[in-house]
């Protein structure tokens, strides 16, 4: 049930009674229930929702979206601010949803995390002056709102959507060069305010089509990496751009799983972290920006749902046929595949689902774990368990890769253990944990006592013994 106890046990603790109280003694020991698995990623794996709804004007308003999230098992919250041109800090109602945002979270121990961009093309930040503005806007959020020290700089900067001019006159990519300006003025900005702040740079979309004279001009994320570390070589910088990346690998259209991979295209999904470490590497690697180490977030992943019958009033208009929505029991599915593969990616510090409430206009998202009137989809409960597994160690096992569960203990006094009382074991394991609890007798260390369970991640365990007199 356990796995193989015998290579497997990770902890022990002994507690002993000094003679004459009793000649008895204590043993707990701990393993982890699966042999194998990721610690880097792995049980720190950040789960958690891109999820505007939670931009309320109150704190208590921000935690109700906030405890919808946390019932879906998503302990984080990845929030927009939009920049225009101009503004060198937040307007006051900018200022007053951030902070909401940030006083819920605080109450809930969700961590935050802020992508600022600017709303689209037409206000692309390509000069010095607005750059400068941009930075100081970042700046400004997190001097006033210093709980937050996660920030997305730009938004998926290889479409046309968001970021023009793409390519020059002569076909040239030019896109990464003012992108890698903007996110080194950014980075410089924020660390002035705290050195401790995550930069998390690039938030690229995971396809592009590379053709300058296309009706659509984007860049691939695999070119885009390489033109941005083309740009920071050329640069001269000697300090780092960024201390994470961030990609949103959505698959073709929702009825494609998140292990679907693409080793012969210049698209990135989930399944193909080698490939995306060897970009980095490819990009920064030699430099004194990181590369083939450099921590990745999933900033943005959805699997979009069809509309049930009975739901059909509370949206608009008409789904796009290429979307290929799926129900919402593949959307369970591909959602766990998902932290699955993440859990396992050493490099990879976080995974977002987008969105965790559906929007109405069924030409956005309906990738949410929530209709618009905040009621559950069935998916919610596998999105759930998923994420509680994802914290435990238990939802995937990674070749080659150990894990070793923490355990806080605590004991029965030594009066306890010498009144022929029932004794009790209190334990919590930062993993889910197999333990085995022992009562010895000593000096020959026979066993008068024991009991064998399970534990879960962070949940206090009592283990109870019966009186030392039996």
């Amino acid at each position: 049930m356990f796995g193989n106890r015998e290579r497997s046990w990770a902890e022990a603790k002994v507690s002993r009674v000094p003679r004459p109280a009793a000649l008895c003694a204590l043993a707990v020991l701990v393993c982890a229930l699966a042999p194998s698995g990721a610690r880097a990623g792995g049980p720190a794996l950040v789960i958690g929702g891109a999820e505007d709804f939670v931009r309320q004007d109150s704190v208590p308003a921000a935690k109700a979206q906030l405890d919808l999230l946390r019932l879906a098992g998503l302990r984080a919250v990845r929030v927009t601010s939009i920049w225009r041109p101009g503004l060198r800090e937040p307007d006051e109602g900018e200022s007053r949803a951030l902070a909401a945002v940030a006083g819920a979270a605080e109450l809930t121990a969700t961590r935050v995390f802020v992508a600022v961009y600017h709303a689209g093309s037409r206000t692309t930040p390509l000069s010095p002056e607005d750059q400068a503005d941009f930075a100081s806007y970042v700046a400004a959020i997190a001097r006033q709102q210093p709980f937050v020290t996660d920030f997305v700089i730009g938004n998926e900067p290889n479409l046309n959507r968001f970021w023009l001019p793409q390519y020059d006159a002569e076909g040239r990519a030019v896109a990464a060069a003012s992108y890698v300006s903007l996110l080194a003025r950014s980075y410089d900005a924020l660390k002035a305010v705290n050195p401790e702040i995550t930069v998390i740079g690039g938030a690229v979309s995971p396809r592009g089509g590379d053709r300058p004279d296309g009706i659509r001009p984007t860049r691939s994320p695999t070119e885009f990496i390489r033109d941005m570390g083309v740009a920071y070589r050329g640069s001269g910088r000697t300090s780092p751009l960024m201390d994470a990346f961030a990609i949103h690998p959505y698959g073709e259209n929702s009825s494609i799983p998140p292990t679907f991979a693409h080793p012969e295209t210049t698209s990135i999904g989930i399944a193909d972290y080698d490939k995306l470490v060897s970009l980095l590497g490819e990009a920064f690697d030699g430099t004194a920006q990181p590369g083939s180490v450099l921590p990745i977030f999933y900033t943005e992943f959805g699997v979009e749902t069809r509309i049930p019958e009975e739901k059909a009033s509370l949206y608009t208009g008409a789904e796009l046929a290429s979307v290929k929505p799926v129900d919402e029991g593949t959307q369970g599915v591909f959602y766990r595949q998902a932290f699955r593969l993440a859990f396992c990616q050493p490099n990879v510090r976080g995974i977002f689902v987008f969105h965790a409430i559906d929007e109405r206009d069924l030409d956005r998202w309906q990738s949410g774990l929530y209709y618009p009137d905040a009621t559950p989809k069935s998916s919610v409960d596998a999105v759930t368990d998923a994420a509680r597994d994802v914290r435990g160690a238990v939802i995937a096992r990674c070749a080659g890769l150990e894990l070793t569960p923490q355990v806080q203990v605590g004991y029965p006094g030594a009066a306890l253990l010498a009144a022929g009382s029932p004794l009790t074991v209190r334990l919590t394991c930062d993993i889910d944990c197999a333990y085995y609890v022992r009562l010895e007798r000593l000096p020959r260390g026979s066993t008068t006592a024991a009991r064998r369970g399970r534990a879960f991640a962070t949940e206090r365990t009592v283990v109870t013994l019966p009186p030392t007199g039996h």
